[in-house]
C-alpha cells in the first residue's frame, strides 16, 4: 500500500541512495580539468531521481549534491561567488530533468534540460567570476576573452559528462524502464 507518507519516505530514502551513489561515482574520475570540473559518471543517479521523482525533489537533490560536492571534493573557488555558483547552483539544475517526470523519453529530454542547465551556470561563472584570469592557456590555445575561453573550458569536461550520461541512459533504460517511470511508485 502506497500511502502519502509512505511515499515520501521512499522518496527521501531514494533520494539519499542517489546523492549518496553519485559522490560516490564523483571520486570516479575519468579526467579532470586543472581549475576545476571533471568526468565522472555522477550526474547519473541525480537525473534518474529527477525523472522518477519530479522537479522539486530532483532539485533538492541537486543542491545537495552540490553541497556534497563543495565540502568533500576539494573545492576549486575564486571566492564566495564561485563556490555560490560554481557548485551550489550549478548541481541543482540537475533537478531539471523532473519536468519530464513520466515521460518515456523523460531521461533522455531530462539528460539534456539538466546538463544544459548546469553547462549555462558553469559559464556564467567562467565569463563573471573566471574572467580574472584572462588572458590564460587551456589546451595550448590562449584566450584573451572569457566567453570564449569559458566556452571551451567548461564544455571540455560537461559535453562529455553529458554524452556518458546519456549513454548511461540508453543502456539502463530498458532493464529499469518501469522504475524510471515510476510504475512501481502506483
Amino acid at each position: 500500500m502506497n500511502t502519502k507518507s509512505h511515499l515520501r519516505t521512499r522518496m527521501l530514502c531514494e533520494g539519499a541512495l542517489m546523492v549518496a551513489l553519485a559522490q560516490i561515482l564523483g571520486y570516479l574520475k575519468l579526467a579532470e580539468a586543472p581549475n576545476g570540473g571533471s568526468i565522472t559518471f555522477a550526474m547519473f543517479p541525480i537525473i534518474l531521481f529527477a525523472v522518477r521523482w519530479g522537479l522539486r525533489p530532483g532539485l533538492m537533490a541537486g543542491f545537495l549534491f552540490g553541497l556534497l560536492q563543495l565540502i568533500f571534493d576539494g573545492a576549486y573557488a575564486w571566492g564566495w561567488q564561485s563556490m555560490l555558483l560554481d557548485y551550489l547552483v550549478a548541481f541543482t539544475p540537475l533537478g531539471l530533468a523532473g519536468l519530464f517526470r513520466g515521460k518515456s523519453w523523460g531521461l533522455f529530454a531530462g539528460t539534456l534540460a539538466g546538463c544544459l542547465a548546469r553547462f549555462a551556470i558553469h559559464y556564467i561563472s567562467g565569463v563573471t567570476v573566471y574572467k580574472i584570469l584572462a588572458p590564460t592557456e587551456f589546451l595550448n590555445w590562449t584566450f584573451s576573452s572569457p566567453a570564449l575561453y569559458s566556452l571551451v573550458y567548461n564544455g571540455s569536461y560537461m559535453l562529455p559528462n553529458t554524452i556518458i550520461t546519456l549513454l548511461i541512459s540508453v543502456v539502463l533504460y530498458v532493464p529499469l524502464k518501469r522504475f524510471i517511470l515510476g510504475l512501481d511508485l502506483k
